[in-house]
C-alpha cells in the first residue's frame, strides 16, 4: 500500500476524538457569538437593506410602513436578524471547523477532493441568497402588493400594513431556501463520487428529478407562484450543471486507476 493510501494521522483514541471535537465546537460557538454581536450591532442597517425591495415595491407612496404590534416585538425580531446574520457570517468558518474535524481520518487524496466543496458550499449559499435578494424579493413582493386596491375601488380600500417580523421572517426564509438549495450540485457530486447513484441514473431520471425540484421549490417558497418558478428553474439549471460536474468528476476519478 503506498504512502498517499494511508491515512495522514495513525488511528486515534476515542478521546482524542472526543477533545478534538470539543475543540472545533469551541471554534464554532466563538465564531457564532461574535457574528452574533455584530449582527446585533448592525442589524438597524441589515434590517434596512432587506426592506429595500419592499420600500422600492411600494414606490413614491406617502406613508408606507413596517410596523410592530406587540411591545416585545422590535427586541424580538431584531435578535432574530442578528443571529440570521451571525449564521451567514459563520457559515465558512463553521464548514471550515467540519472539514478539521474530518480531515485527520481522511486519506491524503479524500482531502484533496474535500477542500473544493469546502470553497464551493458558502459560494453557493451566497450565489443563492443574492438570487432570492435581485430577483426573487422585486417580483414577489410587486405581485403581494398587486392585491391592494384605491379609494376609487368598490367597497373598502385595502393597503398593506405589513408587520416588521412577519416580513423579516418571510425575507430570511426565502433566502435561506435558496441558499441551502442552492447547495444541490454538492450533494449530487457527493452522491456521486461515493458511487451511491450513478451519472446515468441523474441523465434517465429528469422527469422524477423535475417533480421532485417542484416539490421542495412549493415546500421551501411562498405560496407565490414567482417565488416557486424562480426556485425551481434555479434549481433545475443547477442539476443540469451537476450532471456535467459528475461526468467530470467520475472521469478526474478514473485517471489514476488508467495511469496505473
Amino acid at each position: 500500500m503506498t504512502p498517499d493510501a494511508q491515512p495522514h494521522d495513525a488511528p486515534q483514541p476515542l478521546l482524542t476524538h472526543l477533545v478534538e471535537l470539543r475543540a472545533r465546537l469551541k471554534w464554532a460557538i466563538l465564531t457564532l457569538l461574535v457574528g452574533f454581536a455584530l449582527g446585533y450591532l448592525v442589524s438597524d442597517q441589515t434590517f434596512a437593506l432587506l426592506s429595500l425591495p419592499l420600500q422600492d415595491a411600494f414606490g413614491v407612496a406617502d406613508g408606507r410602513r413596517l410596523i410592530y404590534t406587540g411591545l416585545a416585538e422590535a427586541f424580538v425580531t431584531k435578535m432574530q436578524l442578528a443571529l440570521f446574520t451571525a449564521f451567514l457570517l459563520a457559515f465558512p468558518m463553521l464548514a471550515t471547523q467540519v472539514y478539521l474535524f474530518l480531515a485527520p481520518g481522511l486519506y491524503k487524496h479524500e482531502k484533496r477532493v474535500l477542500l473544493p466543496y469546502l470553497v464551493a458550499a458558502p459560494a453557493l449559499f451566497f450565489l443563492g441568497a443574492a438570487m432570492a435578494y435581485f430577483y426573487i424579493f422585486p417580483a414577489a413582493w410587486a405581485f403581494f402588493l398587486s392585491f391592494e386596491t384605491g379609494t376609487d375601488a368598490f367597497g373598502l380600500p385595502l393597503q398593506l400594513e405589513a408587520r416588521m417580523s412577519e416580513y423579516l421572517d418571510l425575507s430570511m426564509s426565502i433566502i435561506l431556501a435558496f441558499g441551502i438549495s442552492f447547495q444541490l450540485p454538492i450533494l449530487l457530486t457527493l452522491l456521486v463520487r461515493v458511487g451511491l447513484i450513478s451519472v446515468e441514473t441523474l441523465k434517465n431520471g429528469r422527469r422524477f428529478a423535475i417533480v421532485i425540484l417542484i416539490t421542495v421549490a412549493a415546500i421551501l417558497t411562498p405560496p407565490d407562484v414567482i417565488s416557486q418558478l424562480g426556485l425551481f428553474s434555479a434549481l433545475y439549471l443547477l442539476y443540469e450543471l451537476s450532471i456535467i460536474a459528475c461526468k467530470l468528476v467520475k472521469k478526474d476519478d478514473q485517471e489514476p486507476a488508467t495511469h496505473a
